[in-house]
C-alpha cells in the first residue's frame, strides 16, 4: 500500500516544492489550494509525472466545514493518511494603523488560518491514523515570527497564530505519541518564493541583512526537513518540537524585517 500525503497551501511555494517531492519519493499526493486552481493544476501534473495518484482540493482551510470536505474527499479517495502537513498561512493584507485600530475581523481571520486551520486538519488525519493503526506523522508549519514579530509593521495575529501552532504542536504530541503518531513543527525564516517578487531588491539586501547566514533560504531547505520528521526510523524519537530553519536569523532575538522608510 503507498503512502499518503496532504499538504495544506501546496499550489505555490514550500507546500508546492513538499508535493513534488513526496510524490518523487513514492508517495501519493493530496494538493489544496484556496484560489490558485491553475497552480495547483501544475503541481500535480509535476506529481504525476514521477508516478503519484496526485488529485487536487479546493478548501479554504480557515474554514471548519472546507476542511472536513477536503479531508473527507481525499480519505474517500485513497483510504487512509500517513502524512499530513499544515502548510498554509500568511498575513494577508494587513489594515492600517496599530493594534487598538485593528478590526476584529482580521484579528478572526488570522487566527483561523495560522493556527485553528492545523486543528481541523489534524482532528481528522489523526483519527485515521489511529483507527488504521497507521503511525503517521502530522508536520506544523510556523515561521521565524512566532518567536519574534516585526518591530513596526504589527502583524500580531498572524505572529500570535504562530505562537500558538508551536505550543498546539506541543500538546497534541504528548498526546498522539502512545498511537505511534509523531507530531512536530518547522519554523522557516526568510524563504525565496514567487511572494518575493513584491519586494525590491533594494527590500531584499535590506532582509539579507539580518540574517547571520548573509541570505535567505529556499523551499527546498523545509522541505528536507519535511521530509526528514515523516521518516519514522530518522525522526522517531523527535517528538512535539519546532525547528528553526531560518539562516541563523531567530538568534539575535529580535529583529525588524521591513526598513525604515515602509513605515
Amino acid at each position: 500500500m503507498k503512502k499518503t500525503i496532504l499538504i495544506t497551501g501546496s499550489s505555490h511555494g514550500i507546500g508546492a516544492a513538499c508535493a513534488e517531492a513526496f510524490a518523487k519519493d513514492g508517495y501519493d499526493v493530496g494538493i489544496n489550494y484556496c484560489k490558485s486552481p491553475d497552480g495547483a493544476a501544475e503541481v500535480a501534473e509535476k506529481c504525476r509525472a514521477y508516478g503519484a495518484d496526485a488529485q487536487v482540493y479546493q478548501a479554504d482551510v480557515s474554514k471548519r466545514e472546507d476542511c472536513e470536505r477536503m479531508l473527507n474527499a481525499f480519505l474517500a479517495h485513497f483510504g487512509h493518511i500517513d502524512v499530513l502537513v499544515n502548510n498554509a498561512g500568511g498575513a494577508l493584507k494587513m489594515p492600517k494603523g496599530g493594534f487598538v485600530d485593528m478590526p476584529m475581523d482580521y484579528w478572526d481571520s488570522q487566527i483561523a488560518l495560522n493556527l485553528s486551520s492545523a486543528a481541523y486538519c489534524s482532528q481528522i488525519a489523526a483519527k485515521n491514523m489511529i483507527e488504521n493503526g497507521i503511525q503517521g506523522s502530522i508536520i506544523n508549519i510556523s515561521s521565524i515570527h512566532s518567536l519574534v514579530t516585526w518591530v513596526r509593521r504589527k502583524p500580531l495575529p498572524y505572529s500570535a497564530g504562530k505562537a500558538g501552532l508551536n505550543m498546539f504542536t506541543k500538546s497534541i504530541a504528548v498526546e498522539l505519541i502512545k498511537y505511534g503518531i509523531n507530531v512536530n513543527c518547522i519554523a522557516p525564516g526568510l524563504i525565496y518564493t514567487k511572494i518575493m517578487s513584491r519586494y525590491s531588491e533594494r527590500d531584499i539586501n535590506g532582509f539579507n541583512r539580518k540574517i547571520p547566514a548573509g541570505h535567505g533560504g529556499q523551499p527546498m531547505d523545509i522541505v528536507h526537513m519535511i521530509q526528514f520528521l515523516a521518516d519514522k526510523e530518522k525522526s522517531r524519537f523527535i517528538v512535539g518540537q519546532t525547528i528553526f530553519i531560518d539562516g541563523g536569523q531567530s538568534i539575535d532575538g529580535a529583529i525588524d524585517c521591513m526598513l525604515e522608510d515602509e513605515y
